[in-house]
């Protein structure tokens, strides 16, 4: 462990109160998506149903905790005249493992997400943390900033998925749970039965830049500090 920390690192506990807000942060008055406003193309594009958004987070993550690790470690051997190119050749390396892992392991969700997970290589949330925090931090600060905003990224991706699958078709992970849609009223059952017809706009992109946009009008309204003035 202590090859994981740097000497600044060493003095402070691993959890102390400094790194525990790299992992709270992003969750809430610095989200990479409704504060930053960064990662909305993926936000619009996957968030049909909740499978894919989940297994989408859980890429991000990877790539982004270990990409921060590397550059991290690297960071005081990289020329500054090509790091972009560094970090690019680390988070494309990432990214084409978790893919070959999903199409040996998820295939079908693999198929889902087809092209957005190759372009986790251009997410500007990726890049934006290794170059504007994994280069100047140690390894273990690195790997926790990495966690936390791409748990932030996810969160938000499972929020919008949530209400565009519920309200888009009735169902979650493929289970109805407003009820079985027969033929006729007198064939379903659940709200189905009382005359409720799945919003089939919700289904389409714009309406995930929708519900993206009132959990940013919500988190606004409860947090003032947030309006820019």
């Amino acid at each position: 462990m202590v090859l994981f920390l740097s000497d600044s690192e060493e003095r402070e506990s691993l959890f102390s109160k400094r790194n525990k807000k790299l992992l709270s942060d992003p969750l809430d008055d610095d989200n990479p998506i409704t504060v930053q406003v960064l990662g909305i193309c993926s936000a619009l594009a996957i968030t049909v149903q909740m499978e894919p958004a989940i297994v989408m987070a859980i890429a991000v993550t990877a790539v982004m905790a270990f990409s921060n690790v590397i550059i991290s470690a690297l960071r005081n051997m990289i020329p500054s005249r090509i790091r972009i190119i560094v970090q690019l050749v680390v988070v494309a390396s990432l990214v084409a493992l978790v893919d070959q892992i999903l199409r040996a392991y998820a295939y079908d969700v693999s198929r889902q997400l087809s092209v957005f997970i190759g372009l986790i290589i251009t997410n500007c949330i990726v890049m934006g943390r290794l170059e504007a925090f994994a280069l100047g931090n140690g390894l273990w600060r690195s790997f926790l900033d990495g966690i936390g905003n791409a748990a932030g990224y996810g969160l938000i991706l499972i929020i919008v998925a949530f209400f565009r699958e519920l309200l888009g078709s009735g169902k979650l992970f493929g289970y109805e749970i407003l009820g079985h849609k027969g033929v006729t009223m007198a064939e379903s059952t659940g709200l189905y039965a009382l005359g409720y017809e799945n919003n089939g706009l919700m289904l389409l992109s714009p309406m995930a830049l929708i519900v993206v946009g009132l959990l940013i009008w919500v988190q606004r309204a409860r947090n003032r500090k947030l309006i820019e003035n």
